[in-house]
């Protein structure tokens, strides 16, 4: 009897099969703080006072204080320092890092950290080195260019971050060998290495057994059991074939 394709295992996520993440190991939950009524009227100035690598991300949050000596955590800007200033509220500057609603952002303007609801904290354009675009203010609403040029509508008195997250250009750097790779994947129990179905055995893998190929076409339906879901999905061609026909079609 065959056993679970290794993807079906980690998809229950349970901590006997050391494929959860290792969520004890993070050190904050990066929020938006509540909004009150002097961020919504004016401004509150901070002061960027240490940078901390959260494992559960892969850009550094900047730990603030307020004025009011508040301890507050954001996601890092590219280009923030030590000593630097940072601001809440409507009438922020455009400061890189600084927290402001979208309708005090003006049009071409970079940011990150976006919210969809107001109050939700930031939700989306959190990953290093990426920024949305803001488009256009139509009455209540903002119209965002994601990374993914998706536009999506925003209420304006959604928060956003100004500027672009840090650590943009992280994955250029080579690895040079194996032992880095493994202490970067095991940080979030990432799967890690990553063996082909055709080096398997026949019951572990629907690729697997002694033929060093596939054996078997490598289509498989959409409405097909996890258990034999590998390979190309609903695909309507596969090889050069298929593609040179593609092309001679258009």
């Amino acid at each position: 009897m065959g056993k679970l394709l290794k993807q079906q295992r980690r998809g229950k996520g349970h901590k006997s099969l050391a494929y959860a993440a290792k969520s004890h190991r993070y050190k904050l939950e990066l929020k938006y703080k509540s909004a009150d009524t002097r961020e919504k009227e004016s401004l509150i100035p901070a002061k960027i006072i240490d940078f901390i690598d959260d494992p559960a991300r892969g850009a550094l949050v900047m730990k603030v204080v307020l004025d009011t000596m508040q301890q507050e955590y954001l996601l890092a800007p590219e280009g923030a320092q030590l000593g630097t200033q940072v601001y809440y509220g409507a009438k922020a500057p455009q400061t890189p890092g600084s927290v402001l609603p979208l309708s005090s952002i003006p049009d071409g303007s970079y940011i990150y950290n976006i919210e969809l609801t107001p109050g939700d904290g930031g939700k989306v354009v959190r990953a290093p080195g990426s920024h949305a675009l803001v488009v256009a203010h139509e009455g209540n609403t903002v119209i965002v260019k994601l990374p993914s040029r998706k536009t999506i509508s925003v209420e304006s008195c959604c928060r956003a971050q100004v500027g672009i997250v840090c650590g943009g250009g992280r994955l250029e750097k080579p690895l040079m060998k194996a032992g880095a790779n493994f202490y970067k994947k095991h940080a979030q129990n990432r799967k890690w290495p990553v063996n082909r179905g055709v080096h398997m055995a026949a019951y572990t893998h629907p690729f697997g057994g002694k033929q060093h190929h596939k054996g078997r076409s490598s289509s498989i339906g959409r409405g097909a059991p996890p258990g034999r879901k590998v390979g190309h999905l609903a695909s309507r061609s596969t090889g050069r074939g298929g593609q040179s026909r593609d092309k001679s079609q258009e």
